[in-house]
C-alpha cells in the first residue's frame, strides 16, 4: 500500500466509527451507555490518531506535489474528524 492512499482509508475508517461511538455513547433508560464506555474511549483515540496522521499524510503530499481538489477534500475532512474525535473523547471522560 501508498501512504498516499492512507487518507482516504482513514477518512473511511473514520466515518464509520464515528457512527459507532455517537450510537454507543447514547444513554439508556438505566443512565448506562450503549456500549462500555472504555471502548467508546478507546475508539475515539484510536480514530484521532489515525486521522490525524491521515491528514499529516495529506498535507505533506500536498506540498510535495500539486494540490488535487479531491485529495485536498479528504485531507480537510481528516483534519475534521481527528477534531471532532479528540472533542468526544474529552467530552465521554467523566470528571
Amino acid at each position: 500500500m501508498k501512504t498516499i492512499n492512507f487518507p482516504f482509508i482513514a477518512v473511511a475508517l473514520g466515518l464509520m466509527l464515528m457512527l459507532v461511538v455517537v450510537r454507543g455513547s447514547q444513554i439508556g433508560e438505566d443512565g448506562t451507555t450503549t456500549l462500555p464506555l472504555l471502548t467508546l474511549l478507546v475508539v475515539s483515540e484510536f480514530c484521532f490518531f489515525v486521522n490525524a496522521i491521515g491528514a499529516y499524510i495529506g498535507i505533506k503530499h500536498m506540498y510535495a506535489t500539486s494540490i488535487k481538489p479531491a485529495y485536498a477534500a479528504v485531507t480537510v475532512v481528516c483534519v475534521i474528524l481527528a477534531a471532532r474525535f479528540m472533542w468526544l473523547g474529552i467530552t465521554l471522560w467523566p470528571l
